[in-house]
């Protein structure tokens, strides 16, 4: 028989991934590769089949009590692995109170709003779980390092999410923020597949490589982010992407007890089989 593995519990997980609050947070010495947690590949995708069916019974209940929602904010470089990480994590959760939204460049009509208008548009509703692949963090990543605004109001931006996220978690929306940590020798290989493979050369950008040109800065407008947005209502996780297994087990571990701690319950109307006549 071969050796048994004890997967990590989620509050093992939570430590190990969190940008704590208040603390400086030095995104270089942050892994993009782990195996502290995982030690097999086998073993993050025993913990990731557990977790996922538990997310779907979770996101039923949260469905079914119909009065709070949980947002998933997802950030990372180009092929950090967002899109996997969503299919994975919630691979057995029906479409029936799930929200995706894939925030690109503003549209003409975006841009003739504040920045937070779309985001605030795209918050999953009662009893829905949302998931957002890039979010208003783009207003203070790609905006900067690009300079499509001016330094003085990207700098404004930080207290402003704070107080948007602020916001959402008072009026019933739980928080899970997560950074998808890729390293620049692993993103430079999953482009080289994304060109070489016909199926997925669809996800191809070239824009991307001018992004990779700007990866330090981009480093750098990271680290920013989570010292500055990681707060106690909304604290972000950094978690190390180079091994998508791995990746996906600790993502899906940090939703299932995002939802744990809301603690769902199935609502009871009162309803009873003697009140009804169904013959």
């Amino acid at each position: 028989m071969g050796e048994s593995h004890k997967q990590p519990d989620i509050e093992a997980v939570r430590a190990f991934t969190l940008a704590e609050p208040g603390m400086a947070f030095d995104l270089s010495t942050a892994p993009t590769r782990d195996e502290s947690l995982f030690a097999r590949k086998h073993d993050a995708l025993d913990s990731l089949a557990e977790d996922t069916r538990i997310i779907d019974e979770l996101q039923d209940t949260l469905y079914a009590e119909g009065s709070r929602a949980m947002l998933v904010v997802l950030q990372g470089m180009d092929c950090a692995g967002k899109s996997g990480v969503i299919k994975s994590a919630f691979a057995r959760t029906s479409p029936m109170g799930m929200q995706v939204t894939a925030f690109k460049v503003p549209t003409k009509a975006e841009l003739a709003r504040d920045y937070l208008w779309r985001v605030h548009a795209a918050t999953p509703p009662k009893g829905f779980i949302g998931v957002f692949d890039r979010s208003h963090y783009e207003d203070v990543l790609v905006v900067k390092v690009r300079g499509l605004a001016p330094a003085e109001a990207v700098e404004e931006r930080y207290e402003q999410i704070n107080r948007f996220e602020e916001h959402l978690t008072q009026n019933g929306v739980s928080i899970l923020k997560i950074m998808l940590n890729l390293s620049r020798l692993e993103q430079g290989e999953r482009l080289v597949d994304r060109l070489e493979s016909p199926h997925k050369r669809w996800k191809f950008n070239p824009g991307d490589l001018e992004d990779r040109a700007h990866w330090q800065d981009y480093m750098n407008a990271y680290e920013t982010m989570l010292n500055r947005c990681s707060t106690e209502h909304a604290p972000w996780h950094v978690v190390p992407a180079d091994s998508k297994p791995r990746r996906n087990a600790i993502c899906a571990r940090l939703i299932r007890g995002a939802l744990e701690d809301m603690g769902p319950h199935y609502p009871d109307p009162g309803y009873r089989l003697a009140d009804f006549d169904v013959s």
